[in-house]
């Protein structure tokens, strides 16, 4: 026989000890308390001896702003009566007031178990409760971050969509990933999903296609940037000359991510090209005679080839009515080199535009709507030597809106044409006279 009578154990102070919050109460309708561990005392805001033979509801009464949380509640209890069974509660709030007065979001999770006497009958109900309040607000937080990177992923989806260009991406080994809208806009093919499937090159006029392969497979082997020029077929059929730039991109360890790549259309600017080196040629036969004009035909006409074979765009996005510069890209801010533009207003960044009606024109196309293009535009820009030098501009202003139709500010395409400008005015002044009516 032992030495030590056997323990009893002190239910009551188990109980008070467990580690979670339960809440133990009549399971008669009125749910008059009967006791409570000591966590649900740490976590409920009330003291036991605050609570203990109070109904339920009268212990906690429900906020004015919290009646909904209250009836689910008185849910979930009759529940446990009807059913005899556990039933677990969704989600509440119920704020709980801190030792200055002040309620604290709070968020719940509680289920209720029958606890029955030794004939089956139903005695009570025990309360386990669970704040998760922390796990709530992390759950919002994460919510409220991937709501700001789906609407940023839509900002730049449209962007990319609005801008008059043919913009794409690429895998690292150079599979094609996606297309913009100007693409299929271009080329009248139907969207799809499955851009690797396009046959992409079968609309490259057949004399570019070699050209414009051995640049691209020459990028994938250097992971360097190339340019081309090369002529596209359009909706209607017709090719049209097509300036086109591709980067890659890398990641933060340095490893090649993916190709980025854009194409704008110049068919307009090589078309002058080739009438302007028409003329050129022309007068090259009539000056041949003396090796000074036939050197500087030559000059002129190397000139046009190189100015017109890098055909420069510039790109800017001027966001709201003060068209304050948001995105630029290297072409345009090369034309200002000396100057921070981003986060600028039109206006404060170039004020000499002011006085030369760049702003009106700005307004106009923002107000209304209406695209505004520009060609040979001259512009007047400080040389930095107290003085100004004009530079001529071929400018497209054309309005763009937000996902819910409210207008946004204006996208800024544009090609730098002053050397073309003055080379044309320097033939005019080597072209003959006309001879004088009879």
């Amino acid at each position: 026989m032992s030495d030590h009578a056997p323990l009893t154990p002190d239910y009551h102070a188990l109980f008070r000890a467990l580690p979670d919050a339960f809440l133990l109460f009549s399971a008669a309708p009125d749910a008059i308390i009967i006791d409570n561990s000591d966590a649900h005392e740490a976590i409920s805001g009330r003291r036991r001896a605050e609570v203990v033979g109070l109904p339920f509801f009268d212990a906690w009464p429900p906020l004015e702003e919290a009646q909904a949380e209250a009836e689910l509640l008185r849910a979930s209890h009759e529940h446990v009566r009807r059913h005899r069974e556990p039933h677990r509660m969704p989600l509440i709030r119920y704020d709980i007031a801190g030792a200055d007065g002040t309620y604290a979001e709070s968020w719940w999770e509680a289920t209720h178990y029958p606890v029955f006497g030794a004939a089956g009958e139903l005695l009570y109900i025990l309360q386990r409760t669970q704040n998760v309040t922390e796990r709530v607000r992390a759950e919002q937080e994460r919510a409220a971050v991937e709501r700001a990177l789906a609407e940023q992923r839509l900002e730049t989806e449209f962007v990319l969509d609005t801008l008059p260009l043919i913009i794409w991406t690429s895998k690292a080994d150079g599979q094609l990933a996606s297309l913009n809208h100007g693409w299929y806009e271009f080329t009248g093919q139907p969207p799809t999903a499955y851009v690797a499937s396009l046959n992409t090159i079968e609309l490259i006029h057949p004399d570019d296609r070699a050209a414009v392969t051995s640049a691209w497979e020459r990028s994938l082997a250097t992971n360097s940037v190339c340019q081309f020029e090369y002529r596209l077929r359009n909706a209607a059929g017709d090719y049209r000359w097509m300036l086109a730039r591709v980067a890659p991109r890398f990641d933060a360890a340095g490893h090649l991510a993916g190709w980025a790549g854009g194409a704008t259309d110049i068919h307009t600017q090589r078309v002058l090209v080739g009438e302007m080196e028409a003329v050129a040629e022309e007068q090259l036969v009539l000056l041949e005679q003396t090796a000074f004009a036939n050197r500087e035909a030559q000059h002129q006409r190397d000139t046009f080839n190189n100015l017109f074979r890098q055909a420069p765009a510039m790109i800017c996005i001027l966001r709201g009515p003060e068209h304050r510069y948001e995105y630029v890209n290297p072409v345009y801010q090369s034309v200002f080199p000396d100057r921070q533009l981003t986060g600028r207003t039109v206006a404060d960044a170039l004020p000499e535009v002011v006085e030369q009606g760049i702003i009106e024109l700005l307004d106009d196309v923002y107000r209304s709507g209406q695209s505004f293009h520009g060609n040979e535009l001259p512009i007047a820009f400080d040389d930095g030597r107290d003085g100004r030098e004009t530079r001529f501009f071929n400018f497209i202003y054309q309005q763009f809106r937000e996902a819910d139709g409210a207008v946004a500010g204006i996208l800024v395409f544009a090609f730098e044409v002053t050397e073309l400008v003055r080379a044309r005015q320097r033939l005019e002044l080597l072209a003959p006279p006309e001879a004088p009516l009879a």
